[in-house]
């Protein structure tokens, strides 16, 4: 099968550093040719995906840089694009790419939404999927849907082949993130002081909002083993995750998934989270990690993380969350795509040539 995937065009693919829906579509990428499909990722020029790649602009743009019309441009040159390279599929991850293919693509498009099924995005959503399929990244983000279909939930995976398992040795706790209070690194520190342990914050801080958050609630709590460490990427991160006691996740809002917390189980490292949004479905409580609701209730699960098994939480990703897993729902996806494409294009064939068939008898 030709595959096109079409990313957005704010960061490359994969990510330098932050950027959980760039290291997706890498796996994702990665995943489909490993089984044997030719990809096309339409991307920026700066990706290093190792698939056929095409692009708009020669570098990401950023994502203080957002803009509809410019990722409009890139997508619209996408489908193009993919087009003319013959795709079986497209899958387009942008918000304006699927507005126009509705309008324009002669082949299946599918589109995946990786944030919130709220204003705006519902509402965008909510029309697309009159014209084509929706895929949600998890069974907690789809149930936030309301009456939008979604045709799918398909997990993020991983590539374990790149990815190895640590012993936890350096004996701190990890917040790895944006800087956010959503993500809730204020509580990370107060929790790892409760149970005892340094805590390394590796969090992106670009924008100004983000830079804000750090100054006000963040900067001035650094010290007595709380150190901030910068955004991180490559293998900086991979050892970050692999000498870490845990990975501190007490998010305060519905995360549709997130993608860190099967980055830490996949080097063997536990998730101490919040039970909100997709974490029930990633963490199994007490074999990977642990869940719970209150700072003080977190930082004892904190000083039992320790003793979890550190291959349980790699077996974790292997049964339920690894690239080909991935891939591979995404092929059952598209095949089924495929096949009620050509099945329409078979009736419509059949329906004019009894239309002419009329016409000639006439």
């Amino acid at each position: 099968m030709r595959i096109a995937v079409v990313a957005p065009p704010w960061l490359p693919v994969p990510p330098v550093a932050y950027g959980g829906t760039e290291l997706v579509l890498d796996n994702l990428c990665r995943g489909l040719a490993a089984a044997g499909h030719d990809v096309l990722l339409c991307t920026t020029g700066d990706s290093t995906c190792p698939v056929e790649r095409a692009w708009t602009y020669e570098r990401h743009l950023g994502v203080a840089n957002v803009s509809p019309a410019t990722e409009l441009h890139h997508a619209i040159d996408a489908h193009d694009t993919a087009a003319e390279w013959g795709a079986d599929v497209v899958h387009d991850h942008t918000i304006g790419g699927p507005v126009w293919a509705q309008l324009h693509s002669r082949v299946p498009v599918v589109t995946t939404n990786h944030g919130p099924f709220a204003p705006p995005l519902d509402v965008i959503y909510r029309r697309l999927a009159r014209h084509l399929p929706v895929v949600a990244i998890s069974h907690h983000q789809a149930s936030t849907a309301n009456d939008i279909p979604i045709a799918r939930v398909i997990h993020h995976g991983i590539d374990l082949s790149q990815v190895a398992v640590g012993d936890g040795a350096g004996g701190y706790a990890l917040f790895l993130g944006r800087m956010n209070p959503d993500k809730g690194i204020d509580a990370a520190i107060d929790i790892a002081r409760r149970a005892g342990l340094p805590l390394r914050i590796a969090a992106k801080m670009q924008e100004p909002a983000e830079l804000a958050y750090f100054r006000e609630c963040i900067e001035p709590r650094l010290g007595a083993g709380v150190e901030y460490v910068g955004e991180v990427g490559g293998a900086v991160k991979q050892a970050l995750l692999r000498d870490a006691v845990c990975l501190l996740n007490p998010i305060s809002w519905a995360e549709p998934f997130g993608m860190v917390m099967i980055e830490a189980l996949a080097c063997g490292t536990p998730v101490v989270s919040t039970p909100l949004g997709a974490a029930p479905e990633i963490v199994e409580h007490g074999v990977s990690g642990f869940l719970g609701r209150s700072v003080d209730e977190l930082g004892a699960l904190v000083g039992r993380a320790a003793g979890l098994r550190r291959d349980a939480c790699r077996r974790r990703v292997e049964r339920a969350f690894s690239m080909a897993r991935m891939a591979a729902d995404h092929v059952e996806l598209y095949d089924s795509l495929v096949a009620r494409s050509h099945a329409a294009e078979a009736e419509l064939t059949a329906h004019l040539s009894v239309t002419a068939d009329l016409v000639v008898t006439r």
